[in-house]
């Protein structure tokens, strides 16, 4: 543990489940911290996993029990990442996202579902940390993130975030202050470090395509998008008020939710973690993300009907349970919106995909890949993203997003 963490100690630990819990009595005995995530899986804060051994008093008998849970962590040393999450804003969306509107969301699902873990405690400075419970304490793990999710995965995941879409409409509907999500991933007034990123990200692209015979003629097309790809995105989810809207995960691919399993490794549950990028407009940002992250490949081209089917389905009926006066869109009008923002799913595909898809042993984090001047990004040469990109490349241009 770094000399920074001298506050996560027996006391503060202590402190915080005797809050959650509602218990005084409880006194910690022990604990073991250890980082939550591994390079590459994790980019906006530091996670750590706690387990702890505490008593309390019960019925005048003293007892142990067991427990792990996780703090997320404002990065605190200087760095290019820590700048780019100060400035942006990320950490205190979560947290508001997380003590607030999820609580509430959560609130009118339950008991039959739940969209997230529990916020156990929030400290807004010195330094400013969330603490959770911990989801796979309760059976939840992350899907195999380099093949992609298969049909009964992307079933499950697009029910919970037709859930998650159809409770934020009833929130907002109450409250319309919760609608204040504005920022999301692509936004004018993120700080600059932000759309370097995404410019460095197309232009890496680009050059590690040109060495690609299959597709190697749309190399050049790819580095004149760089310019104005930030803006491109900002435009493709920009508010309509004809649409639906909703709030949004925002960063919805299969790292960012985990599932429950059943005896013979079938998944029965879907949870969703991570909630910085939270934004408040229309679904299709949610669906194009997720379309183009997380899905393998056979079930990206063969079951996108099957998936669109099963998330209007269940948001439609959830908006009716909960009571909501807007109406949820018809199958035409969620196409017309999706077909609105493709270039979306597209940017995504360029810039979040292949940070997703690197090998774990070669992640890197944010400093890493944007701190020499040049972007270092090892998850274009992934030998699933090169097969993934000769395919998609040429349609992307078929459907006239190349420019």
């Amino acid at each position: 543990m770094t000399l920074e963490m001298t506050w996560l100690n027996l006391s503060f630990v202590e402190k915080i489940l005797r809050k959650s819990e509602g218990d005084d009595s409880i006194q910690v005995i022990d604990m073991s911290t250890k980082p939550a995530t591994k390079k590459g899986d994790n980019y906006l804060s530091d996670m750590f996993r706690i387990m702890i051994e505490f008593s309390r008093n019960q019925g005048g008998n003293e007892i142990k029990e067991k427990k792990s849970i996780i703090v997320k962590l404002l990065p605190i040393i200087e760095s290019i990442r820590q700048k780019f999450i100060v400035l942006s804003g990320f950490f205190h969306i979560e947290i508001s996202m997380l003590s607030d509107t999820l609580y509430k969301m959560n609130k009118l699902l339950e008991p039959k579902y739940r969209l997230s873990g529990k916020s156990l405690y929030v400290q807004n400075e010195n330094p400013t940390l969330l603490v959770m419970e911990d989801l796979m304490f309760l059976g939840f793990r992350m899907a195999d993130r380099l093949s992609g999710l298969d049909l009964a995965h992307s079933i499950l995941a697009l029910q919970g975030l037709a859930r998650f879409h159809a409770a934020s409409v009833a929130i907002c509907e109450k409250e319309p202050k919760q609608k204040e999500y504005s920022k999301g991933m692509f936004c004018h007034q993120h700080p600059p470090e932000l759309r370097v990123f995404f410019v460095m990200a197309i232009k890496a692209l680009a050059d590690e395509i040109a060495n690609w015979p299959e597709v190697k003629k749309y190399a050049e097309k790819i580095a004149k998008l760089s310019d104005h790809v930030y803006q491109i995105a900002e435009n493709a989810i920009k508010i309509s008020e004809d649409d639906l809207n909703v709030i949004n995960h925002g960063d919805c691919h299969l790292n960012n939710m985990l599932f429950k399993y059943d005896n013979d490794g079938k998944p029965i549950d879907q949870i969703f973690v991570k909630f910085q990028m939270c934004v408040y407009t229309t679904p299709a940002l949610d669906l194009h993300y997720f379309f183009n992250t997380s899905l393998s490949m056979d079930v990206m081209e063969n079951e996108r009907n099957t998936l669109l089917n099963e998330y209007l389905g269940i948001l439609s009926a959830t908006m009716k349970q909960l009571s909501c006066k807007t109406q949820p869109p018809t199958m035409e009008e969620l196409k017309a919106s999706l077909k609105r923002s493709v270039s979306y799913g597209m940017i995504v595909a360029f810039t979040i995909l292949p940070l997703m898809l690197c090998n774990k042993n070669k992640s890197k984090d944010l400093d890493d890949i944007m701190s020499t001047g040049t972007f270092i990004n090892p998850g274009l040469q992934s030998e699933s993203y090169k097969k993934l990109m000769i395919k998609r490349i040429p349609l992307y241009d078929e459907w006239g997003l190349l420019g």
